[in-house]
């Protein structure tokens, strides 16, 4: 009866010590490094995302070290001088919600050859879209992505990235708000919005109690590497799903507020964030395709994003920032025909890729060579 009493106190004691010391050491980032993706099994081609793991292989987590392990720029190595290395940001049309890896932006790019100066250049193009819209979320994937020593950065973006009030939205940008007010610190960059909205992390939120759905995800994102591996799935792909809305109430509004949006309430601060975080390395801010209606009320609203008021407000404001502060943009919102969109105003199947890219190809030569 002693012995198992010894036992007994010896275990809590254990626990004891495991529970103290979890919360000032805080390991859970770390152990996101820990990865059998790279070595046992291939890199994923794109981050992390979903909601049906079963049948997608793949779910969301937000430990930025464990999504860019599971990743293949984790696996890219150096890059040799016959390569172009490429690391494309963006939302979900950039992920490829619906679409297949190699059928993304970034896998119809991937593997192009340019000529460079009179030398061919292989373009090695990874995928670091994640399908939130928010202007903050895409930074804390660039200021990651520059740790892989990139020779240019495309920056997919839509107008509905850009509120204030999306900016801390997404669950990714929410729990890493420490990382991304770094980011901000070392661009000197100090978003008004932002700093009213931190807070302080509490000691429950610390602790292992708290963070035990964390550990045990990065557990499963190993665990689902078998399956990504053995079948190349990363989502689930319906058979059915919902075309996009082309008829529309008469309703002007976007995000609550009629006619043009306010400036102020938009976070353009956080492209100068993005451009300071890149320093050296070009960035081509993209202004993504997007549907533009032809049905019920066309002339109020261009889909189910944007009135016309307020998106053509901001379109010639983005182009005239891109022409004063000497931005390298691209404008592409209307280059697609509404046939290609398939279940969003901004998700566009293999065809729509194949046109953004070959419109990419040329461009990007040109400003490599700048």
């Amino acid at each position: 009866m002693r012995r198992l009493l010894r036992i007994l106190l010896k275990t809590l004691l254990i626990l004891a010590i495991l529970l103290a010391g979890y919360t000032p050491l805080q390991p859970e980032p770390m152990l996101g490094k820990i990865s059998f993706y790279n070595g046992l099994f291939p890199g994923r081609e794109r981050l992390p995302f979903g909601e049906t793991p079963r049948t997608a292989y793949n779910f969301s987590l937000s430990n930025l070290n464990a999504m860019f392990s599971s990743h293949k720029i984790s696996g890219a190595g150096k890059l040799v001088s016959e390569e172009i290395r490429v690391v494309v940001l963006g939302d979900s049309s950039t992920w490829g919600t619906l679409l297949k890896p190699e059928e993304t932006l970034a896998g119809q790019l991937d593997g192009k050859i340019i000529e460079l100066n009179g030398t061919e250049q292989t373009l090695q193009v990874f995928n670091l879209g994640y399908p939130t819209l928010s202007l903050s979320k895409d930074l804390l994937l660039l200021n990651r992505a520059m740790e892989y020593q990139p020779d240019l950065i495309l920056w997919p973006l839509t107008m509905e990235s850009f509120p204030i009030d999306k900016q801390l939205a997404t669950a990714l940008v929410a729990d890493n708000l420490k990382e991304l007010s770094t980011t901000f610190q070392k661009a000197s960059i100090s978003p008004q919005w932002f700093e009213s909205e931190k807070g302080t992390e509490s000691w429950w939120s610390r602790s292992l109690f708290s963070q035990r759905r964390a550990l045990w995800d990065l557990i499963r994102l190993q665990l689902y590497g078998f399956l990504w591996a053995g079948t190349g799935i990363d989502q689930d792909y319906p058979q059915d799903y919902p075309k996009p809305t082309i008829d529309f109430q008469a309703d002007d509004t976007f995000h609550s507020i009629s006619g043009v949006y306010p400036d102020e309430l938009m976070a353009w601060d956080v492209l100068e964030a993005g451009l300071k975080t890149a320093g050296d390395t070009p960035i081509l801010f993209i202004n993504e395709p997007m549907l533009i209606s032809n049905g019920e009320n066309s002339d109020i609203r261009y889909n189910f994003y944007y009135p016309v008021e307020a998106y053509d407000y901001w379109h010639r404001e983005f182009l005239n920032r891109c022409k004063s502060n000497q931005w390298h943009c691209q404008d592409y919102w209307d280059i697609l025909p509404n046939i290609v969109f398939t279940n969003s105003a901004i998700h566009y199947n293999l065809e729509g890729a194949v046109v953004l890219s070959e419109k990419l190809m040329e461009t990007i030569p040109k400003l490599l060579e700048q």
